[in-house]
């Protein structure tokens, strides 16, 4: 079965003028320019299966919104190949961009002075939905989003949450068979980002769409998304499960204690095997750190020996083991 998205050693960079201060260097300027290349995105490759949610992220600049540009056709690709829904992207013939959706963060698709529902009417006739099948698309996006009291209100009344909640069905009336979600939940409450979290998923299991998502948040990419493809200075640097990352970089467990306090009320005594680390320590309540191996038979030492009034075993915070990868640019 051929892949939704396939891309081949995808590169892209920008040839970006170059100006030192000063009014002589600007009037030079005017008659003679000098350039510079900025690599975005540099060899890529990696594919997407008919149905797969990835999250594809990285710090700021890493080239994610660069790469979902080109596979949703906005911009041209420098080298290198890639195919969305059997399309070549950026030569944006009219039935492949019928195949797709975006929803960007930090963009609006919705006319700002009237109701969310004209600006879908309008969407309705440049994809050219049959009316019913347009009702009945509206009907069930609305109600799995909850939103049928903001149809009516103009946009620009609208809160950010609110908005975003429109956006999605902006982007999903014509029932793309490939979605992407660039910062879908940025600047949003909690709340809100849970919600659309819910949303994302129980659409995609219902319509077998594939997504790509980026997102800063990582509640939302582990939630969501099963695989995740993570690049840095425009380069690939893993492609596979969230959980092999941390068990990769962080080859270790925390455990979370809270011990009854002896009867003198002093700290309990506590006896460690080597290679046990106390992370954190505070009357009662410790964080110890160890290997993922010695993880069992220390829960079970630690029962057995100590007067543990409750135990929390944990893997490591994800946005930890991200930043660390953010920070060295290795895995």
């Amino acid at each position: 079965m051929k892949p939704a998205i396939s891309v081949d050693h995808l590169s892209k960079t920008y040839r970006v003028p170059e100006r030192p201060p000063g009014l002589a260097a600007s009037l030079r300027s005017m008659v003679h320019r000098t350039y510079t290349d900025v690599p975005a995105v540099r060899d890529v490759s990696f594919t997407v299966g008919a149905g797969e949610v990835v999250g594809f992220i990285g710090p700021n600049g890493a080239g994610k919104t660069t790469t979902l540009k080109m596979l949703s056709g906005l911009l041209h690709p420098s080298g290198g190949a890639a195919t969305v829904a059997g399309f070549t992207p950026w030569q944006r013939d009219p039935a492949y961009l019928g195949r797709i959706g975006m929803v960007l963060g930090n963009k609006s698709q919705l006319l700002w002075d009237i109701p969310p529902l004209d600006s879908y009417h309008v969407l309705a006739e440049i994809y050219r939905i049959a009316p019913a099948d347009f009702r009945r698309t509206l009907d069930e996006l609305v109600d799995l989003l909850d939103l049928a009291e903001l149809l009516t209100r103009p946009v620009r009344n609208l809160s950010l949450g609110e908005r975003m909640k429109c956006e999605m069905v902006a982007a999903l009336l014509h029932r793309p068979d490939v979605l992407f979600l660039d910062e879908p939940t940025l600047g949003l409450d909690v709340s809100i980002q849970r919600r659309l979290r819910r949303f994302v998923r129980e659409y995609t299991r219902r319509s077998g769409a594939t997504v790509i998502l980026t997102s800063h948040y990582m509640a939302d990419v582990a939630e969501l998304c099963a695989r995740i493809i993570l690049i840095h200075h425009g380069g690939l640097l893993y492609d596979g499960p969230l959980g092999g990352l941390v068990e990769r970089l962080a080859p270790f467990k925390l455990l979370r204690l809270t011990l009854n306090p002896p009867e003198n009320g002093g700290a309990p005594e506590i006896a460690l095997p080597d290679g046990v680390d106390v992370i954190e320590r505070e009357g009662g309540r410790l964080v110890l750190r160890a290997a993922r191996s010695e993880t069992p038979a220390l829960t079970a030492r630690l029962l057995s020996s100590l007067p543990v009034l409750d135990l929390a075993v944990e893997d490591p915070p994800v946005e930890a083991v991200i930043d660390q990868v953010y920070q060295e640019g290795a895995v």
